[in-house]
């Protein structure tokens, strides 16, 4: 269908969640076997409870192999890669260890499919032909994007951590490996040259042949004169992927920087493009050898009352592209041209073509044709979009915490919990909350809710508080039962935090420690235990009392501090930004200071 779409207030229709009946059913490895399936808690609300909570959406996870009907979809959900052929409707399966995760993945010029296994930290190669695994390579802590290089015959991927690694494509160890910046998202061969991606900045890196970073693109923040002014900044690049012609079209976020007035419904109030303070936009990355001064000041148009735009394809003539909104049971397609265009005209793309799926999307590819193929992970299937669906003989993953987290909680806005916390962890958006202040926002992974009472003020004492506050008050959701409550405690619990990349100098990182736990610098004192905070509010020169983060997973995490003061670990420790009252460094030299956050980007 085709819709057009105002600058006003757009109000979408409550999207049904559909009904599930649990079933105990014989699974393979990897499963996350239903348990329970019962109306149990809210009235109307069904409850269903997988045995080990799905992992948080990454999308991406789809290709259709160069012959245009072979489609490859990475089941992060199930451990394991579907491979379908598309006319005939027939899926195979192979079945990859339990937790290995897998994500991105590209196929190369021997028509083998290369696998980043997100949490097992390598690359798993694939027979296509023969539905088989034939090499599985460590390659990082935490993979994520993946891209092949013809000219060098090898896979490049990025990782989480900052490491650039170059497989060769045949098989065989690492030929490289760069560390060029945290949380690096995907990579596109562009000559002789790379684009990659960061991903919560939407930061583009131009990685030259030697290794070296030529310059790194930031995207244009849109200021709107439509309402009061408001600004939105880009974040949180979900994909980037190459166009025919050179270059790379990116789906990401752009969230409201300017003040949020919290108010009931305080996450709906704006009156640009759809009326949310996160949208959906699609911005061109410009070719490699196109010097930075060329990139268009014009930032992206928004797309309205997309939820988790996790995915984006371009079609095989480069004309037209898709996106999948995770958050609800759509795909989106338009020209590229028209996107430009709208972007030219008022910043919101007006005219797209809108397909409502029959399951949860989570990544999305064109065939040879040049027709929409979407993968749903629950109910598992291929979609091709206005033909038919085929099923995958998948057991259900559909679990109420992972649900809640994932889907907006009324029908109106399009912002869900990760939408701001993107895959469990943060944004890395500082927000200016009218009346509380800068409040960066803050990660969830590695066990959160042991860290109460919650949010920098420290004002909530639980999840129960947590959920009235943001859950019902400022995203319009339903307050949920104690059945749904205890649900999200569990899924949020199961996030881990960011995968720290092993430390580069393990000498450096042992006398960080004896630093951090010397007295006279007082970080241990109030950053101990096992969670590394002492769950109080301190005053550490900032001139509130203030809930003490934990430190797992900080290497992550930045910019730093409630405010978002410190851009880099160094930078904690400016006195801008706190200074000795946050740990007395006066006496430490500028060489033990590199010790100190050796260690810290090592928790």
């Amino acid at each position: 269908m085709r819709l057009r779409l105002s600058r006003s207030l757009v109000v979408a229709g409550l999207l049904s969640t559909g009904v599930f009946s649990s079933a105990l059913t014989a699974c393979g490895p990897g499963d996350p076997s239903p348990v329970a399936g019962a109306h149990v808690g809210d009235p109307d609300q069904e409850i269903t409870v997988t045995e080990v909570p799905p992992p948080a959406i990454s999308g991406g996870t789809l290709i259709v192999a160069s012959d245009g009907r072979t489609a490859v979809a990475a089941d992060a959900d199930r451990d394991r890669v579907w491979i379908v052929d598309l006319e005939r409707g027939e899926p195979a399966e192979v079945l990859l260890e339990r937790g290995d995760e897998p994500g991105r993945l590209v196929e190369d010029a021997s028509g083998r499919v290369h696998v980043a296994l997100r949490r097992a930290g390598a690359v798993v190669t694939l027979d296509v032909e023969a539905r088989s695994v034939v090499a599985r390579r460590d390659v990082c802590r935490a993979p994520r994007g993946v891209a092949y290089d013809a000219s060098l015959d090898a896979i490049h991927v990025a990782c989480a951590g900052g490491e650039l690694v170059t497989l060769p494509a045949s098989g065989g160890p690492a030929v490289r490996k760069l560390r060029l910046a945290p949380d690096l998202r995907d990579v596109v061969v562009e000559g002789d040259r790379l684009l990659v991606s960061r991903f919560r900045s939407a930061e583009t890196l131009v990685v030259g042949p030697d290794g070296a970073v030529l310059s790194r693109r930031t995207l244009p923040v849109f200021y709107s004169n439509g309402f009061a002014n408001s600004e939105y900044a880009p974040s949180v690049a979900w994909r980037m992927a190459p166009l025919a012609g050179g270059g790379a079209l990116m789906v990401h976020q752009r969230a409201m920087s300017s003040k949020v007035t919290l108010s009931p419904g305080g996450y709906y109030q704006s009156a640009d493009c759809d009326g949310n303070i996160v949208h959906a936009a699609v911005s061109r990355i410009d070719p490699a050898d196109v010097p930075d001064t060329s990139i268009p000041s014009l930032p992206a148009a928004a797309i309205p009352n997309v939820s988790l735009p996790v995915d984006i394809a371009v079609a095989p003539d480069g004309a037209r592209m898709a996106i999948v909104a995770a958050g609800r049971r759509s795909v989106v397609s338009a020209t590229v041209d028209n996107l430009e265009r709208d972007a030219e005209m008022n910043g919101c793309s007006p005219e797209v073509t809108a397909n409502a799926l029959s399951g949860q999307p989570v990544a999305v590819a064109f065939d040879g044709q040049g027709e929409i193929v979407v993968q749903l992970r629950e109910p598992a299937a291929l979609e091709l979009v206005g033909r038919r669906t085929i099923a995958l003989p998948g057991a259900s993953v559909k679990d109420t915490g992972h649900e809640m987290f994932h889907r907006p909680p009324n029908g109106v806005s399009a912002v869900a919990c990760a939408s701001c916390h993107p895959e469990g962890h943060e944004d890395g958006r500082t927000w200016n909350f009218d009346p509380v202040g800068l409040r960066r926002t803050q990660a969830l992974g590695g066990g959160i809710l042991k860290t109460a009472p919650l949010h920098w003020s420290g004002d909530l004492q639980d999840l129960a508080g947590l959920m009235g506050e943001v859950f019902v008050s400022r995203m319009g959701g339903q307050q949920p039962g104690a059945r749904r409550l205890d649900l999200m405690a569990r899924y949020i619990d199961s996030l881990p935090a960011f995968p720290a990349s092993p430390p580069e100098d393990d000498a450096a990182v042992a006398r960080g420690e004896v630093l951090f736990h010397d007295k006279q610098v007082g970080c241990a004192e109030c950053h101990g235990g096992p969670m590394l905070t002492n769950n109080r509010n301190e005053d550490v020169g900032k001139g509130e009392r203030l809930q003490v983060p934990s430190l797992l997973g900080i290497a992550g995490r930045a910019p730093f501090m409630h405010d978002g003061c410190a851009a880099t670990l160094h930078d904690r420790f400016d006195p801008l930004c706190g200074g000795d009252r946050h740990g007395d460094i006066s006496g430490l030299t500028a060489a033990q200071l590199d010790d100190l956050v050796a260690y810290l980007e090592s928790l």
